[in-house]
């Protein structure tokens, strides 16, 4: 394996070069410290949360933002379009002694924000780009808080901006840079091009940069970690989908990536006590922020999703499946779980199973005009799109 920058942020270096992506609806508390669970030492970052929804302080928000007394990094992504109600809110956050990282989303796909020219589009303005990061480094520095960015390649392959966009983001001050390795044409559809992390990965030396790049994209299995750094170079990864309802994926990864042998898979058991601590952990997160549902209510509806990814693989048959999907109830969730086959084993194959967002490719919504304006490099237009934001982390 090459030669690697040590991921160090915020005075934490992590057990193994690896970092949880936020994603939208998953990667709350509740989710996170199960995957702490089995690997406490990484970076695990909370789902993403809006810069003007932090700066109004919306309740929902608040709830989103919560960590675990002993979490450390406590990372959260921010979003938002607008330079200077991006740098208030990370100002405001840093400032209240809420977070240790920030990680600014640049990634986003969906066609709802991209049409506005929010999310992955806002690359395709280097100005406005520029800016935002600016704001947001400068807001943190103060308070010695790191500040990082994720974003794809680029609209399409005619539309590449991932290499600018590195640049900029080192010229601005961010202490790492990680490169979903798709275009938004492609969104979550077909393999993820590891050759642009490698091109990521030599401009920014070759422009005098020594700031860590963290290639995310296919790593479904721990080996593919040790695959995507030696064919790229890359100084660590970012796991998105790889990780649902496999939250040992990230113990599997610093076995692997200190020298070890791939563990072995885990059996239905194994994958049914972690499920209840994970569903008995969103009961925890949910109390309390419930106002015409319980935090159980919130929890169990919010579990089915995860039921179905912990599930992929395993032989477990339609009806059952069927039955997770509508659970109601702890109580009942806990019946079902005792109905599992604690001794059956995933299927061949069955790491490699996508979950989470498997569709595309797509056609890019994007503002008319904005691909032909003609002074797209300079354009300070500001996307009018905090109501359509809170989907995705890219």
């Amino acid at each position: 394996m090459a030669e690697r920058r040590p991921l160090t942020i915020a005075g934490h270096t992590p057990a193994a070069p690896v970092v949880l992506a936020p994603m939208a609806g998953v990667t709350n508390r509740a989710f996170r410290s199960i995957c702490r669970s089995f690997a406490p030492g990484l970076v695990y970052v909370n789902e993403m949360v809006m810069a003007t929804a932090v700066l109004h302080r919306n309740p929902k928000t608040e709830t989103m933002m919560a960590f675990g007394d002993d979490e450390r990094p406590r990372s959260l992504q921010v979003y938002g379009s607008d330079p200077t109600d991006l740098a208030r809110a990370v100002g405001q956050l840093c400032d209240e002694g809420r977070v240790d990282h920030v990680d600014l989303n640049f990634g986003c796909p969906a066609a709802k924000v991209t049409r506005r020219g929010g999310g992955a589009a806002v690359p395709a303005r280097p100005a406005l780009l520029r800016a935002i990061v600016r704001g947001a480094v400068s807001a943190a520095a103060p308070y010695g808080v790191p500040v990082t960015a994720k974003f794809r390649m680029g609209i399409d392959d005619d539309w590449r901006t991932d290499v600018r966009t590195g640049l900029i983001c080192a010229d601005e001050g961010a202490h790492w840079v990680a490169l979903h390795a798709r275009t938004v044409a492609q969104h979550y559809a077909g393999d993820a091009r590891w050759t642009a992390i490698a091109e990521l990965r030599a401009a920014l030396d070759d422009a005098g940069h020594d700031i860590p790049v963290l290639g995310n994209g296919d790593i479904w299995e721990a080996t593919d970690a040790v695959a995507m750094m030696d064919a790229t170079g890359c100084d660590g990864v970012v796991i998105g989908r790889g990780c649902l309802g496999r939250p040992w994926l990230f113990s599997d990864l610093v076995t692997v990536l200190s020298g070890g042998d791939p563990p072995p898979s885990r059996t239905l058991g194994e994958v049914a006590a972690t499920m209840s601590a994970h569903a008995r952990a969103l009961v925890e997160h949910f109390d309390g922020a419930a106002v015409r549902s319980t935090g159980e209510d919130l929890a169990m509806r919010d579990f089915r999703k995860h039921s179905g990814w912990y599930l992929s693989g395993y032989p477990v048959g339609p009806e059952m499946r069927r039955r997770f999907s509508m659970v109601k109830s702890l109580c009942e969730f806990e019946d079902l779980l005792g109905q599992l086959d604690p001794q059956a084993c995933l299927v061949d194959g069955g790491e490699r199973i996508r979950r989470g967002h498997t569709n595309g490719p797509i056609r890019p919504a994007l503002p008319e005009g904005f691909r032909d304006a003609p002074d797209a490099d300079s354009d300070m237009s500001i996307p009018d799109d905090d109501r359509a934001m809170a989907v995705s982390g890219g």
